[in-house]
């Protein structure tokens, strides 16, 4: 059942690849002037340009480990999930050459999640007190779209402000990491209308009570009237922008879920819009199991349960791990001594602060800890659920994979 999860994974990871989604899609384009790439998967996306034959003015820029090999454009590498020095410089770059094309041109932007901390232009508040912030939302157990609302308002670039300094014509391919797909939302929508205002993301910092003398200072001008918001949805500048997802969560568990199929599972795909905490989700799953199994309802078993979207994780202690392993590590105390087989994974190949993708677990994952001496307990109290997959030989090793499709979660109930 191992090698199954593993390639189910495997399978969706390679059916997702965006090279050749890209190369495909810009041959049916007008013929673009110019280029920038933002995000995770910017390599690969421009791979496919390079292998669609396509040499234009521009760059791009990804995560640090994220890169790849080009024979014509520029790739940098910044910082992510906190943006740093070559942050601001990506940002700067791609700012001056949206803004150096006239309304003759048309611009090619590829977008991909990681984009708000890879492209940074801080507006109100310095570099170092941004980091600080982003810190503190990562942590706090806020939604994505809460935290985007925070950076587009602290943000010369995202939310609709690229396109909003330039006069091109402008289409955005986008690969998606965002629950739901709102193109507003991805890498804080650079190229997208923002229906979030300088209030909602004030609110933001009060409802999770964190302090950021110089950001409220910022937020608290632009609620009161006193700064220019992000252009809005019915903008008129948005006429001449296309924004085009070309990926997204649901078609990972659609090529796991033909995996599957293919071996003679019955599957179902419960969602590709999870949200909430990894614990509480865990729980529903585990609830799920639980009832399959005892009363063949609402699904009759032997089946796979695929589901996706992003968890979060509010993080009190000091280990390491990400969603995808918290999750797994809740669902095994949920599920308890009958356990169950699961995978869980980002699709970018990095789960939080750990160098794994996610992990598995067994049915006798409990069983197994317990000889090793492992209190499953100790390692959720302090946030460590890395370490006890690591110490179990479950952890998933895949490295950057050059795509950014949020999570994925596969259950199987025998």
């Amino acid at each position: 059942m191992r090698d199954l999860l593993l390639g189910s994974l495997e399978t969706a990871l390679e059916a997702t690849r965006p090279a050749g989604r890209v190369e495909r899609r810009v041959l049916e384009l007008a013929p673009p002037s110019a280029v920038l790439a933002v995000g995770k998967a910017a390599g690969p996306m421009l791979a496919g340009l390079e292998a669609a034959g396509l040499r234009l003015p521009g760059f791009g820029v990804t995560r640090y480990g994220h890169g790849v090999p080009l024979a014509h454009y520029e790739l940098l590498e910044a910082g992510h999930p906190v943006p740093d020095e070559n942050s601001l410089d990506a940002a700067r770059r791609a700012l001056e050459l949206a803004r150096d094309l006239g309304s003759d041109d048309h611009l090619l932007v590829l977008v991909s999640g990681g984009g708000s901390a890879l492209w940074c232009a801080p507006w109100g508040l310095e570099l170092e007190e941004l980091q600080a912030l982003n810190r503190a939302l990562l942590a706090s157990g806020a939604a994505i779209g809460e935290i985007n609302a925070v950076r587009k308002h602290l943000s010369r670039i995202k939310g609709g402000r690229l396109a909003q300094t330039t006069r091109a014509r402008v289409t955005a391919l986008i690969v998606s990491d965002v629950p739901g797909d709102d193109v507003s939302a991805i890498a804080s929508g650079p190229t997208a209308p923002d229906p979030t205002t300088f209030a909602d993301a004030l609110a933001v910092l009060d409802r999770y009570q964190i302090e950021a003398p110089a950001a409220r200072r910022h937020l608290e001008r632009g609620a009161a009237g006193l700064l220019l918001e992000t252009p809005k949805p019915g903008d008129p500048l948005f006429v001449r922008v296309d924004n085009e997802i070309l990926l997204a969560n649901y078609d990972l568990l659609a090529a796991a879920s033909s995996f599957w199929k293919e071996r003679g599972w019955q599957t179902v795909i419960l969602s590709d819009r999870f949200e909430g905490e990894a614990r509480e989700l865990a729980r529903f799953h585990a609830g799920l199991v639980g009832s399959i199994r005892a009363h063949r309802v609402p699904f009759e078993p032997p089946l796979v349960l695929l589901s996706g979207g992003e968890a979060a994780v509010t993080v009190r202690g000091n280990g390491r791990g990400g969603r995808n392993q918290a999750f797994l590590a809740w669902l095994a105390a949920f599920t308890g001594p009958r356990g169950v087989w699961a995978l869980a994974a980002d699709s970018d190949g990095i789960d939080g602060n750990s160098p794994a993708a996610g992990a598995i677990l067994r049915p006798d994952t409990l069983a197994r800890a317990a000889e090793l001496g492992l209190d499953l307990r100790e390692y959720l109290e302090r946030d460590d659920s890395h370490a006890f997959f690591a110490e179990l030989g479950d952890a998933i090793q895949t490295g950057p994979t050059g795509n950014n499709l949020n999570d994925i979660r596969v259950l199987v109930v025998e």
